[in-house]
């Protein structure tokens, strides 16, 4: 007999749905506890689809809140639910899925969603046929409310219902869902739509089947009134651009044209999924052909979603000038995630590996509006277009530019800096002979009485920073240095923010061309401290960080220090070890400290204590009572075992905690050796060299690293312990955590030397296999030479080595590699017999080494010399380039 309610039930029920939307807090706990008394009775969940499916008379939203708490409950403890219960509910939203009510309509197909994402796919074998089915009934509400449910059930579970697990449903779906891209109904006409684009980017085998159908339908619903469909139509073009260029290109004319009309669209959600597709042509081999004849067109159009509209005004409170004083809202801080330490050598030019590092919020120019829009969409678009096109774009922009860059409507110029700022990676040449004139403008703009045309100009002066700071200092680098300062105290909240960032940028670029200034600096930095709201602290933290990597030692000065560590430490004290804000400053100390060296010696106690109880306390989780390492394995059994009742530690405070005792190391070096042994940092190390997060292992080896130079007796001890995860660590799946390893591998090596014997088969292979791996970038493979290794694998590594050496520009981890193969040469010189030319090309890229090293560099090319004999010199040095020879003979006397 089918279940009915019983009256008095029905009536509680009702009651906690009214209560439930009380405001009162109090109101509001009640319900909450009343809500688990009532799902330890099963059938309550029968009463809340009962309401939700067939009580009528009860207003919609009660009735919707009904589905929503049951759906929760579905989340939450569905595998309790009885089989009659269950089944109840499956029928009911089946047989109430064409209810008259929208909303209603909508929540019954969430809660159908929900109950497939249990599992119940399978076992629910009648759901996707009958959904199928009802999509054919006459009754409107009927197809409209099957549909919605089925285009949620495609987004939440594309890759099962393509899969033999399900009997392949799509043979049946796709051509279903294509025959209703032609309904006299837009809002199921976008149903379809939206259900076969789930499957485009994973290219299901039953729409590749049907691909020239599915574009010949989009192609004839390109000049639909509804603007839905319309959208639509645009994401699904943009991903077949993506996984299936080869359809479109015959079309792409046509294609370009349509796109040009959408990217324009008064519905500006159309006109933001029309702009993607230039984004994602720009990554197309075929782009520079295919848009070349459009790019008369495109540009203008480009730049005129740029300006901000009317909304975004509003929402980034544009007219707000002064908000300096106005609290942050809490929501309105991003959450931040702290990147790992990673060891790498500089090249000439300063650059990293080429595709490291790059940050991927850089263009994101308005983070408080973190919604992704048009303006944004068209700014990258121009950008990317601007890297594939190069100088070929300015013909069409710079007629424009003059006339944006200039003109009295704040909203118009604003949207001429942001262009001019886009432009600036891929036109970087074409736009240097109009930088002279342009530059002293933006630094003009600076000053502007509008908040948002202060800030992003901001941003376009950190995109020309290079040329900057490639021109004599006081042409453009001091007044743009003297402005961003000011900016830093601008009384805009939003100003502040981009100041801090472009100067962290100048920072990076200018490195000690900034030491004359760092007191004039120092002074803004400091004073902003006092200034700023919680979010731009952040960031201030990060500009400090940024200016102490740039400098280096010249921060290390009696009057510099006084001024920059009492509000630093000041913060340090006031933060809890739970504060996330502890991130930032901990990096921000990380570099102050290498910067410092031993100016740091003054702090360098407590902050090292407070790194150490961090560590610890992450791994440990303060469970009292169980020794380290009980609870380490404890914790991460159970966690594994019963993820969802143990709560995994929040790691990032250790990854901070552990690259901040990196940089205390590499700043202090011997200094750090007391605050090492009066501490348990080695155990720490050796169960996060262990951790099961990348991030973790990575931070680990750097700073094993960076302690085996600073104070290698309290390593030593720990070495059979470390070389056997070391090894299994030389993965270059995880590239930075591969790196950390090798180098940690090479600074053990130096401090070994020959005790260094029965270890080395631990990693050798794996090393050997790094090397000789295609595409192992740069970084990796010099890492890879700086193991002194023992002399009898000098073959397998030594040319490598000198090769990849010879690029690196001076500095103390170049030094460090060629002492390790002088200390070889020493142990073995008839190893390197074979490939010395490779060393003579090694040592003469140093273009200024200390004395003992020069020293050392001509006592082994003088031996080698005396070695082989006046004759055989002769023959040998006869191979050298003529620039080789001319600098060994000038530097070294060969």
């Amino acid at each position: 007999m089918e279940w009915q309610p019983d009256e008095q039930g029905l009536q509680q029920v009702l009651q906690l749905l009214k209560d439930s939307q009380s405001p009162d807090t109090a109101t509001q706990r009640a319900v909450q506890e009343k809500l688990e008394q009532l799902n330890q009775f099963p059938d309550f969940n029968n009463y809340l689809i009962f309401v939700l499916t067939s009580l009528k008379s009860e207003d919609e939203p009660t009735r919707s809140l009904s589905g929503l708490i049951l759906k929760n409950n579905v989340k939450a403890h569905y595998q309790n639910f009885p089989p009659n219960v269950a089944d109840f509910i499956k029928r009911e939203c089946l047989n109430n899925i064409g209810d008259p009510s929208p909303l209603i309509r909508a929540t019954i197909g969430i809660l159908i969603t929900t109950i497939a994402s249990k599992g119940e796919l399978q076992t629910w074998p009648e759901l996707l046929p009958q959904l199928c089915n009802l999509l054919n009934s006459e009754d409107y509400n009927t197809c409209e409310g099957s549909f919605g449910a089925l285009q949620k059930i495609c987004e939440d579970s594309s890759e099962l219902l393509d899969s033999d697990a399900l009997n392949r449903p799509l043979n049946i779906m796709i051509p279903k869902f294509l025959q209703f891209f032609k309904h006299c109904s837009p809002k199921i006409r976008s149903h379809a739509i939206a259900c076969v684009n789930q499957f485009i980017i994973g290219r299901a085998q039953a729409l590749m089947d049907n691909i020239d159908t599915f574009i010949e339908s989009l192609f004839a619903l390109a000049g639909d009134e509804d603007s839905e469909v319309r959208k639509n139509v645009c994401r699904a073009l943009v991903m077949l651009l993506e996984v299936r260029i080869d359809r479109l290109i015959p079309h792409m004319h046509s294609i370009i044209q349509y796109m040009l009309q959408r990217t324009q669209d008064p519905d500006e959600n159309v006109a933001l999924e029309a702009c993607e597709f230039w984004l994602t042509l720009a990554e197309q081999p075929i782009c520079k052909e295919a848009l070349s004849g459009h790019l008369v067109q495109l540009i203008p159009i480009l730049v005129n979603g740029m300006k901000y509209s009317e909304i975004d005004i509003i929402l980034l409170k544009g007219d707000v000038e002064e908000d300096e004083t106005i609290p942050d809202s809490e929501q309105d801080i991003k959450p931040r995630f702290h990147k790992s330490r990673t060891v790498t050598l500089q090249h000439e030019g300063g650059e990293g590996e080429e595709g490291e590092d790059i940050d991927e919020d850089e263009d994101d120019d308005d983070d408080t509006l973190s919604d992704w829009n048009l303006r944004k969409c068209s700014a990258a678009a121009l950008d990317v277009l601007a890297n594939v096109f190069r100088e070929e774009l300015l013909p069409h922009l710079l007629p424009l530019l003059k006339g944006l860059l200039f003109h009295p409507d704040w909203v118009i110029k604003e949207s001429g800096i942001l262009v001019l700022g886009a432009i600036a990676e891929g036109c970087m040449q074409g736009m240097v002979p109009y930088l002279p004139e342009l530059i002293p403008h933006l630094i003009q703009c600076l000053c502007d009485k509008k908040a948002l045309v202060r800030s992003i100009a901001c941003w376009t002066l950190s995109r020309y920073a290079h040329w900057v700071v490639s021109q004599p200092p006081d042409a453009h680098l001091k007044p743009l240095m003297t402005e961003l300062l000011k900016r830093i105290l601008d009384g805009n909240k939003r100003v502040q923010e981009a100041a801090c960032s472009a100067f962290a940028t100048l920072e990076e670029e200018a490195c000690t061309e900034l030491v004359p200034y760092l007191s004039f600096i120092l002074d803004t930095l400091v004073f902003a401290f006092g200034k700023y709201q919680h979010k731009n602290l952040l960031i201030l933290y990060d500009a400090i960080g940024t200016l102490a990597d740039s400098v280096g030692h010249h921060l290390n000065q009696p009057e510099y220090i006084q001024k920059l560590m009492p509000p630093l430490i000041a913060k340090w004290n006031e933060l809890k070890d739970e504060d996330k804000d502890l991130f930032p400053l901990l990096e921000c100390l990380s570099s102050v400290a290498t910067a410092l060296q031993s100016g740091f010696l003054p702090y360098c106690e407590p902050v090292y204590q407070r790194c150490v109880t961090l560590v610890q306390k992450t791994l440990a989780q303060a469970m009292v009572g169980l020794t380290l390492l009980f609870t380490l394995i404890f914790l991460s059994f159970m966690y594994s075992q019963q993820p969802d009742q143990y709560e995994a530690p929040d790691k990032d405070f250790m990854i901070v905690a552990l690259d901040l005792l990196s940089g205390l190391a590499e700043g202090l070096g011997g200094h750090v050796d007391t605050l090492v042994a009066r501490s348990n940092i080695m155990t720490l190390l050796f169960q996060c060299m262990q951790d099961t997060m990348p991030e973790v292992r990575q931070s680990s080896f750097a700073l094993l690293g960076d302690l085996t130079k600073a104070c290698f007796p309290h390593v030593k001890p720990c070495i059979a312990e470390f070389m056997p995860i070391l090894g299994t660590n030389l993965n270059p799946e995880f590239i930075s955590v591969c790196n950390n390893a090798t180098w940690a591998i090479g600074e053990i090596c130096m401090q070994m030397g020959v005790e260094m014997q029965p270890y080395i088969a631990m990693v050798l292979n794996q090393l050997v296999e790094i090397i000789n791996r295609p595409n192992t970038p740069k970084t990796l493979l010099e890492n890879t030479g700086f193991a002194g290794w023992p002399a009898a694998y000098f073959p397998l590594l030594w040319s490598f080595r000198c090769t990849s050496l010879r690029n690196i520009r001076d500095n103390e981890e170049k030094d460090s590699a060629f002492r390790g193969i002088c200390m070889m040469i020493g142990v073995n010189p008839g190893g390197v017999v074979q490939d010395f030319i490779f060393f003579c090309d090694a040592v003469a890229s140093w273009v200024n080494p200390k004395d003992d090293l020069r020293e050392m560099f001509y006592k082994i090319l003088h031996g080698f010399k005396e070695q082989v004999g006046e004759e055989n010199w002769q023959q040998f040095s006869e191979q050298f380039p003529p620039l080789l020879k001319e600098r060994l003979a000038a530097c070294y006397g060969v």
